[in-house]
């Protein structure tokens, strides 16, 4: 008999765990023995029959051959037209499933419609499953929700690595621009200006500021006289122009210590005042607040900002790589420890759990009512789109052992019926 992995095969695998190879093996063994029981049966009937019925032991023995030879012939024609047509023969109401497959697949689809899909059965059986205390149960276990949280980092870093690179690089520029472009520059740097102007926090943003334009002239020296030099007229002699030069960066230095030391100075004291008074201009005035959209714009349309994004978005993927595959990271014990509170805070409500339970067996009566009828559909159309020779082959693979058992059993029923109608019959003549 050939066989196929066809749609009915998974099912049966899984049932029993058994190979088709094996399953045939067993299922032509059960059939042989079976035959060779009717054979021997009928074989009895025929030498007894033919050498004369002689006493009453021998009329036993062919009554009950008889009977039996005719239980196990009728069992093997039941049993073989559940699956094709005994002997090849058109009779009628025989290869049962090849021929009401589709009757088949529309009772099932019914069946599970009304047992399976039905909302009231499906609320029951959530009700009597305690869904929500065994899930509490469950995560307040640390073994549990640490390898739970392992399962989703995992997850987590498989989706990031099927998304598309530029897609995300787009969504990432695309949500900052959005995020940025609603918000006014001037104004809001006006703001923060503000804020650390009345926390004392623009003293340190002053003198920090001083002494960065101070390190930069002293490390900057030879830098900046090669420069002085170039710009200064070719008539003026090098001592004057070294010694111009020198008299000026000591002097700008001298400046920028005095500024940095003495809150009494007086360029200290306006450069306060500017800082001081800015907020309100950067909130106001409107050519401060136009430089700073043409700012934004800048540096929004700029491909640093694009590089900036993908720069993020890879150095996020290595990061949840990393995070995942350490089973002491961070991401993951924090996720585990988060999926233990949880446990536990389900454990201890009762009410959130009442709460949590009624929204599953809502939600439930919701999905049955609403796709009851396309999933009895897909059994239906699922068993409909089958081969109706190879589901016939796949079915007596599963169930044919047994069936064979049935023929057993009707010769042996039968010889006893036989012997037990033969005893009534000597006992009424």
């Amino acid at each position: 008999m050939e066989t196929t992995a066809t749609m009915p095969t998974a099912p049966v695998s899984r049932i029993e765990r058994e190979s088709l190879a094996v399953r045939q093996r067993r299922l032509t063994a059960a059939r042989r023995r079976a035959t060779a029981l009717l054979v021997a049966v009928t074989a009895l009937f025929v030498v007894v029959t033919a050498i004369g019925v002689h006493g009453t032991f021998l009329g036993y023995v062919q009554a009950g051959a008889e009977a039996a030879m005719v239980g196990g012939v009728a069992d093997w024609f039941a049993v073989t037209a559940l699956f094709r047509r005994p002997l090849g023969l058109p009779i009628p109401h025989t290869a049962l499933i090849v021929e009401r497959k589709d009757q088949f697949a529309a009772t099932l689809g019914q069946f599970v419609q009304e047992n399976f899909l039905n909302a009231d059965v499906l609320a029951e059986r959530i009700r009597a499953a305690r869904l929500i205390p065994r899930l509490a149960a469950w995560l307040a276990d640390q073994g549990n929700a640490a390898r739970f949280a392992g399962h989703a980092a995992d997850l987590v870093v498989t989706v990031a690595e099927a998304l598309r690179d530029e897609d995300v690089q787009r969504v990432l520029t695309a949500e900052l621009t959005r995020a940025v472009d609603a918000v006014e520059v001037a104004p809001l740097a006006g703001r923060t200006l503000r804020v650390m102007i009345a926390e004392g926090q623009h003293i340190e943003l002053l003198n920090g500021a001083v002494a960065a334009a101070d390190r930069y002239l002293a490390e900057h020296h030879d830098e900046l006289s090669d420069r002085f030099e170039v710009e200064a007229p070719r008539w003026v002699p090098d001592a004057v122009y070294r010694r111009i030069f020198d008299r000026l960066y000591t002097r700008l230095r001298q400046r920028l210590v005095a500024i940095a030391t003495d809150p009494d100075d007086e360029t200290r004291r306006q450069l306060e005042a500017w800082i001081g008074g800015l907020p309100d201009r950067l909130e106001t005035d409107p050519e401060l607040r136009e430089r700073g959209e043409r700012l934004k714009q800048d540096v929004l349309g700029s491909a640093g900002l694009r590089d900036w994004s993908s720069a993020l978005w890879q150095k996020a993927k290595e990061t949840l790589r990393t995070q995942a595959a350490d089973p002491d990271s961070e991401l993951r014990r924090r996720l585990a420890d988060l999926l233990v509170a949880v446990g536990r805070r389900l454990e201890s409500d009762q009410t959130l759990q009442d709460g949590l339970e009624r929204m599953v067996e809502s939600g439930a009566r919701a999905l049955a009512d609403q796709f009851h009828d396309e999933l009895a559909g897909l059994v239906t159309g699922t068993i409909e789109r089958w081969d109706a020779e190879q589901t016939s082959s796949q079915l007596e693979l599963l169930l044919g052992r047994d069936l064979q058992f049935i023929r057993i059993n009707g010769t042996v029923v039968g010889a006893g019926v036989g012997l037990a109608l033969h005893a009534v019959a000597l006992a009424l003549a």
